[in-house]
């Protein structure tokens, strides 16, 4: 979620002004239609509902590319008018300027690359592909114009002089800094090769990100005996059958893949040949050698990488990257890894004797030859290693954490108790999928602060993992509220059935709205800076702040309750 630069296409849209709370309703939520009579492109200017939350329903695929133009068109204008600008560079007609210039393309592009990854398609697919170097070139035409830098320089070399608030001079020395580090003092020869590299680098990670979703949906594992899932609860089993027969495998079950180093069915799955079939296709993924594999594409990103970073004075990518994070250095991370690898190895190399310990036993008493673990076994053999220590059983907790009473009695009632905040769920809005829900948020002064959405259901069409992103980020400058969305790949259950969560989910959940948390309570004059537009090292500080109070005794009690009975949590 971090930006680089205002005008660099940042995917948190800046749009006009704010607009007061509408009220609410308990109507059912509004969702995107397949068809719609309405030809006006809603991307073409502000939305009109309240703090410019999308219409959903009124946007269609076909709206994109025209928005893209023009926002793109009106950008270079607003730059035009900078650098044509006869009077001598100010900090408000040239640094200010900036910051206000392509609001109509960060409206568009941050609706696209939000949809792109909660909901995309065939269509939002081929836009994404044909216009990822088209962006790239854009924006190197705005960091590489010789006049806007000299503007800037002159400003940045006079800095002292100019009198700037805290926010304000850090405005300017982030815009010098970024446009360097963009190449803007590269010769004309080197600026033509470095414009190469940015339109085949946007190329091959658009590749990239689109062959990893398709490889997860393709490498999901087919089951044919109900008896191979021993040791899964029905639940997890009957979502199984539900992915089976949204496949055409009436009949049969299907493990879908996550887009986390281990699979969660690994835990409890009593197959040992099961659990192998499933830690391989997961770590196979993108390297099978089919359309998707992603190997070949890795290698090019990694040499052009080198290539640009040492084309712009760097020795390395490495180097390049962690200049303007909190790190700074390839040697402060290296330093800090060298304290944790040894005491991690030495852990790892404790926990593999114990379960070996435990395999041993087990196939002892069961007559059988024992086997040496290997990865496919240590979550399975970890759980158990638990359950016989501690009598603890982590599949009894899934009752107690019911999704919806999680994240309103649980997430926001933590946010309430810290923060003051209040959220009151509104249907009147449109959402882009039926199972997202959209809150009202209130301030401790009963004012309203941002919209959040909670997108916490898995698809075929979600990109894998856990985030946050801004559809509007705040800003003074711009007048405008945070407009934030969280998203989960939680297993959707069979219809009719409840959304019992594991306890990773559960603190994922409020990792998740510690993010959420940064963009609503962004304070700042300036879109470069808002919300999570901070140093990629530190942006993961807030989160696990609030991941903490998942199991804060008051929290806790307050929504680990049993789905059926009502009953807390033992």
């Amino acid at each position: 979620m971090k930006q680089t630069l205002a005008i660099a296409l940042a995917v948190s849209a800046l749009t006009l002004a704010s607009c007061s709370p509408a009220p609410t309703s308990d109507a059912t939520p509004k969702v995107v239609a397949t068809a719609t009579p309405e030809v006006t492109n809603m991307l073409l200017s502000p939305s009109p509902l309240p703090l410019h939350y999308p219409a959903f329903d009124r946007i269609r695929d076909s709206d994109f590319a025209p928005a893209f133009d023009q926002g793109m068109s009106e950008q270079l204008k607003e730059i035009a008018a900078i650098t044509g600008n006869a009077e001598t560079a100010s900090f408000d007609n040239t640094i200010v300027a900036l910051e206000r210039s392509g609001q109509g393309l960060r409206r568009a592009i941050s609706v696209f690359m939000n949809l792109v990854g909660a909901d995309t398609n065939d269509a939002r697919k081929k836009l994404q592909a044909d216009y990822a170097s088209r962006f790239a070139a854009h924006r190197d035409a705005i960091t590489l114009d010789a006049a806007l830098f000299a503007r800037i320089q002159s400003l940045y070399d006079n800095r002292a002089q100019l009198d700037l608030d805290a926010e304000s001079a850090r405005l300017l020395e982030r815009y010098y800094s970024d446009f360097v580090r963009a190449g803007a003092k590269l010769d004309e020869a080197q600026k033509v090769r470095l414009k190469a590299i940015n339109g085949e680098l946007a190329q091959l990670a658009t590749q990239f990100s689109q062959n990893v979703l398709a490889e997860v949906n393709d490498s999901a594992v087919v089951v044919d005996d109900r008896a191979q899932l021993a040791g899964l609860s029905d639940e997890a089993i009957a979502t199984a059958a539900e992915a089976a027969k949204a496949r055409g495998l009436e009949g049969k079950f299907v493990i879908a893949l996550q887009n986390t180093t281990t699979q969660p069915p690994l835990t409890y799955l009593q197959d040992r040949a099961l659990r192998q079939r499933i830690f391989e296709a997961s770590v196979a993924r993108g390297s099978r050698g089919n359309q998707w594999d992603n190997t070949g594409i890795v290698a090019s990103i990694m040499k052009l990488r080198l290539e640009r970073a040492k084309l712009l004075g760097y020795p390395g990518f490495a180097a390049y990257t962690l200049e303007n994070q909190t790190a700074r250095t390839e040697k402060a991370v290296n330093d800090m890894l060298g304290k944790l690898a040894p005491a991690a190895v030495a852990n790892a190399k404790r926990e593999a004797a114990d379960l070996q310990v435990l395999i041993d036993a087990e196939q002892k008493k069961a007559g059988q030859p024992s086997f040496k673990l290997a990865a496919w076994d240590w979550d399975y053999y970890t759980e158990k290693l638990r359950q016989a220590r501690y009598d603890f059983d982590a599949s009894q907790l899934k009752p107690y954490f019911e999704m919806k009473n999680v994240l309103e009695n649980g997430v926001f009632f933590a946010a309430g108790k810290l923060y003051g905040l209040s959220f009151k769920q509104r249907t009147d809005l449109p959402v882009y999928q039926p199972d997202v829900l959209v809150y009202d948020v209130f301030d401790a002064d009963g004012k309203q602060l941002a919209i959040f959405l909670a997108d916490m259901y898995a698809r075929p069409s979600k990109r894998g993992g856990a985030w946050m992103n801004a559809y509007v980020s705040q800003s003074h400058l711009l007048g405008t509220q945070p407009v934030i969305a969280n998203h989960l790949n939680i297993p959707k259950p069979p219809q009719g059935q409840p959304t019992l969560m594991t306890w990773d989910e559960v603190t994922t959940m409020f990792h998740e709205f510690g993010h959420a948390l940064h963009g609503m309570f962004s304070n700042v004059q300036y879109p470069l800076f808002a919300g999570t537009a901070v140093p990629r090292d530190f942006v993961e500080f807030p989160s696990q702040v609030n991941e903490m109070w998942a199991d804060w005794p008051e929290v806790l009690a307050n929504y680990a309750k049993h789905y059926q009975t009502g009953e807390a949590m033992p």
